[in-house]
């Protein structure tokens, strides 16, 4: 929807959010992979505001910290006392004008805690203001069960004339259905002017943003309200209960959004999917997974059943089953799982595997290189086509540092071995089972160790893997007299 760029968004996020028992201030619980707060900036950053003020209070160092690194473009401005919402809007204008900023066109008003709220909500709320010419424009919502909230009163014409609070409604303004949401669109200049004639004359002693309604109106201005289509929007997250409710209800929603767009989800129930993750078309997601931060999945991949991604890379035809991964990248058409750790630094090459209980932390993996199982790789780079032996671990930390081992092309490293950082095993080379590598292993050599010793067997590979990948691997790494003496078994 085209709109206007509004001259402002303010968003009110002052409050202490007691009923939340939580020593994490309110607007920096999360869910979706946001923050209450950065779900409310991410719909207002879809109306291209001119400017974007956040009004705080309540742990204002640790929510403008979290602000500075999501929005930093948002300015922010403190209101001390919280002594209503119109007291806030107040602070937040004057603050703009201390900047040499008169807000002239629209500025609209939104709650910090209401993290289901839509870009496009807001935009058809400046629309519908602005093609009224509203002085104030009310965005309003029909609930199954008002209880608790203000009123949106209408005239026999339909028209909007007045809020009025639960406390205040008679008995037939309680059967009302239709609530205020708490947010607004104003014309900005009238708001500056009014909002400095509100008073505190009530029983909370506050400044109440409602007010500015009924002092406008009463100024022969047009007011209005617009209802919004998903009533959902507009709920705020007041304890965790709210909270729940409303991880649920985004989720659908994200869940929705993935399946008419050419995803299968197996289960919804149990599927969990941040707002910022993009899966490609005709991917399959089993039950029980969870996509978290900016995890992208490309097309026909498999992810699940039990997939815990986080920030996490996963390319076209993959499948990654019973794998916790964070920040790694996993190759198209690689395998991954059961039961497999993926930690940050973690790249695996196409057509690479990595198997049943294997944990793998900062290496490279190469095209169609395989640890099938019982492995931990830390620090490595492994070549292409090599093979990893179950129960091999790789020893990158001696205490004080980590060292990095290399591990060639079409290396065959056997089961149960300990390569020691730092360790270069070449091309085509072979280890033998139970080895404990210690030293460089030259391209196509056989390493074993006896005891302590480690002992290299030239050219094993090229005598007795002939023909192989490994022996051709081998033969390019090696000088062509060197090949020809292992061959002929010169040593």
């Amino acid at each position: 929807m085209s709109v206007n760029r509004p001259a402002a968004v303010i968003v009110l996020a002052a409050g202490e959010g007691t009923r939340m028992k939580s020593r994490l201030p309110k607007m920096l619980h999360e869910i979706g992979g946001r923050s209450l707060v950065g779900h409310v900036l991410a719909a207002a950053r879809e109306l291209d505001p001119l400017h974007t003020v956040v009004v705080l209070g309540h742990a204002r160092d640790r929510v403008g910290a979290h602000l500075e690194e999501i929005a930093p473009e948002a300015l922010t401005t403190v209101q001390e006392e919280q002594k209503g919402t119109g007291h806030a809007v107040r602070i937040a204008l004057e603050d703009l004008a201390g900047r040499g900023i008169e807000p002239t066109g629209t500025v609209v008003l939104t709650c910090g805690d209401t993290p289901l709220l839509r870009g496009s909500t807001l935009a058809d709320l400046v629309s519908f203001h602005e093609k009224e010419g509203n002085a104030v424009t009310v965005l309003s919502a029909r609930v199954p069960d008002p209880h608790g909230y203000g009123r949106i009163v209408r005239g026999a014409d339909g028209d909007f004339t007045a809020i009025v609070e639960h406390a205040d409604a008679t008995p037939e303004q309680l059967d009302v259905d239709e609530i205020n949401s708490g947010m607004y669109a104003f014309d900005g200049a009238l708001l500056a002017s009014v909002v400095q004639r509100l008073n505190s004359d009530n029983a909370k002693g506050e400044e109440y943003i409602t007010d500015v309604v009924g002092l406008l109106r009463g100024d022969g201005h047009k007011v209005g309200a617009r209802i919004a289509r998903d009533a959902d929007e507009v709920q705020g997250v007041n304890n965790r209960v709210h909270l729940a409710e409303a991880r649920r209800l985004l989720n659908d929603r994200v869940l929705n959004e993935h399946m008419l767009a050419g995803v299968t989800v197996v289960d919804p129930a149990t599927t969990w999917i941040d707002v910022q993750v993009r899966v490609g078309r005709d991917t399959l997601i089993e039950p029980g997974s969870r996509l978290r931060g900016a995890t992208v999945i490309g097309e026909d991949a498999v992810v699940g059943p039990g997939a815990d991604l986080t920030d996490t890379l996963v390319g076209d035809g993959a499948t990654v089953r019973h794998t916790t991964a964070d920040r790694a990248e996993i190759g198209p058409e690689a395998a991954v799982g059961p039961y497999t750790y993926l930690r940050p630094g973690t790249r695996l090459a196409d057509r690479s595997k990595a198997g049943a209980f294997v944990e793998i932390k900062n290496a490279n993996v190469g095209t169609g290189s395989k640890i099938p199982h019982l492995t931990y790789v830390g620090d490595a780079d492994i070549g292409v086509g090599s093979n990893i032996g179950c129960s091999s671990v790789f020893v990158n930390y001696d205490g004080v540092h980590k060292s990095r081992s290399v591990i060639g092309d079409h290396v065959r490293i056997g089961s149960d071995n300990t390569i020691v950082a730092p360790v270069t095993v070449g091309d085509g080379a072979y280890s033998g089972a139970g080895s404990v590598i210690r030293d460089d292993v030259p391209p196509g050599a056989l390493a074993v160790s006896e005891g302590h010793r480690q002992r290299n067997v030239e050219g094993w590979t090229v005598r007795k893997r002939s023909g192989t990948a490994s022996a051709e691997a081998a033969e390019r790494a090696l000088s062509a007299e060197d090949a020809e003496r292992h061959r002929a078994g010169d040593q």
